[in-house]
């Protein structure tokens, strides 16, 4: 594997004959009520869970005995049993069912404290309606891959294996963390008045308002050298990544190019995504659960891979990057709630494993960093669980754009996992993408990938 961010920034560059845009938001699950394309003939099913959830399930007539059960990610809760039509397509002419949930709708879209136990309820509900299946593999991709890794956790007897799609895996609580740290970067250096907006946020309407300000004053802020300095220091918190749609890769020390495609992530609405996903969040955990009081924001720079973009950037604007990580860390003031906090520790962290996984990730996604990767690896190493975890990874930009062919070869690699109780070689890029690429369903880019150290772990 590449041995540094650098020279793994610099084998993108190879890989860009394959790579493709996506739009900002995460795609768009199939909607409930849909069924397989007309060349599959299958069954289809609904129902209501006790909490109030729905779900829905697709069998095919030629069933092969294996349920997949599918995890959406952050945003409506409508119940969805595939990433996207042509994979539910393609997974039902090959033999599976598929089934998934919308999670409780009564709660927050971040849907953590309800999600696993309707997921567990709804493959209960699928063998109660349309037959008990052989075997189980949960599928999750966003915040259903954070959904998928709990029921990785817990599911030892109940699910066979796991396919994570771009999944946030290193949980509610460091994304809390990290997100806060680059709002308020960019809010101590383009809108001060804003600073005691932060958190708590009151309603959505509130979040957007905010997200909007902070929008405007950072596109103000790239006309100059000093303003993109300092954007380059708050993506570095936000761990953003430097690859965006319609650009080639930067090159390794092309600083300049770096920030600006941060900037092109941001320009195109991501702060009007993630803070109103902050107000979500705070809901499902009672309260604010993120600090800045006692943080030290030179040291967290320091151990960003993006530090020395940041510091070129700054030495060419002519400023003081000390004097400014010093200010943000004496002025650093916020205080969450130790009850908060802890309620979303226990809903939205997971760190052992107890099935196989298989957890692809796009290298430059702009809102689940791949570096999540590298947290939920170590936590997996720490429980002594690592024999059951493979990462691969696709040279590709953009939140869960992966094709058909690669969603369904991690899944036949999985399942070669699970026949074989070994790993082998089956999860190396070079398998996975030979699997994909004979697939012919969209063509594929995996790669060699080492995700950097995520920042803003507390």
């Amino acid at each position: 594997m590449p041995r540094s961010p650098r020279r793994a920034l610099a084998a993108l560059c190879a890989a860009t004959a394959l790579a493709v845009t996506a739009p900002l938001a995460a795609a768009t699950p199939a909607a409930a009520g849909t069924t397989a394309s007309a060349t599959t003939a299958s069954t289809h099913y609904s129902g209501t869970l006790q909490d109030g959830a729905t779900w829905i399930a697709d069998k095919p007539a030629r069933w092969n005995g294996v349920l997949l059960v599918f995890s959406h990610g952050f945003g409506a809760l409508t119940a969805a049993n595939a990433p996207s039509d042509a994979v539910r397509d393609r997974l039902l002419a090959e033999g599976y069912a598929l089934v998934g949930s919308s999670y409780d709708p009564n709660g927050s879209a971040w849907a953590l404290n309800s999600a696993e136990r309707d997921q567990f309820a709804t493959v209960a509900a699928f063998g109660d309606r349309a037959g008990r299946p052989a075997h189980v593999v949960s599928v999750g991709l966003s915040m259903g891959g954070l959904v998928n890794a709990q029921m990785a956790r817990d599911g030892a007897g109940r699910i066979d294996g796991a396919l994570n799609l771009c999944g946030l895996v290193a949980g509610g609580v460091d994304l809390e963390d990290y997100q806060l740290d680059a709002e308020y970067a960019l809010a101590w250096f383009f809108d001060r008045a804003d600073l005691p907006n932060l958190v708590n946020l009151s309603d959505p309407a509130a979040a957007s308002a905010l997200a909007d300000r902070l929008s405007t004053a950072v596109d103000a802020a790239q006309q100059t050298p000093a303003g993109r300095a300092r954007i380059s220091l708050a993506a570095a918190y936000l761990n953003q990544s430097a690859w965006a749609p319609g650009q080639a890769p930067p090159a390794p020390a092309d600083y300049a190019d770096q920030e600006y495609q941060q900037y092109q992530w941001l320009q195109q609405g991501l702060l009007s995504f993630i803070i109103p996903g902050r107000y979500a969040i705070e809901q499902s955990a009672g309260g604010n659960p993120s600090s800045t009081r006692g943080v030290d924001y030179t040291d967290l720079l320091n151990k960003s891979w993006h530090a020395d973009e940041v510091r070129a950037l700054y030495a060419s604007a002519g400023l003081d990057l000390k004097a400014d990580t010093a200010a943000l860390t004496a002025h650093a003031d916020i205080t969450g709630s130790a009850t908060a906090r802890a309620n979303l520790n226990a809903s939205s962290t997971v760190t052992s494993l107890g099935i196989p996984m298989l957890s692809l990730h796009t290298t430059s996604d702009q809102l689940v960093p791949v570096e999540q990767e590298n947290a939920y690896a170590a936590r997996i190493r720490a429980a002594g669980d690592n024999r059951l975890l493979r990462q691969a990874f696709v040279a590709r930009q953009g939140h869960c754009n992966f094709t058909t062919a690669e969603i369904v070869a991690g899944l036949h690699a999985l399942e070669r996992r699970l026949t074989t109780g070994s790993w082998g070689d089956v999860a190396t890029p070079e398998s996975l993408q030979a699997r994909a690429t004979a697939l012919d369903l969209g063509g594929a880019a995996f790669v060699d990938w080492k995700p950097s150290r995520l920042s803003g772990v507390r």
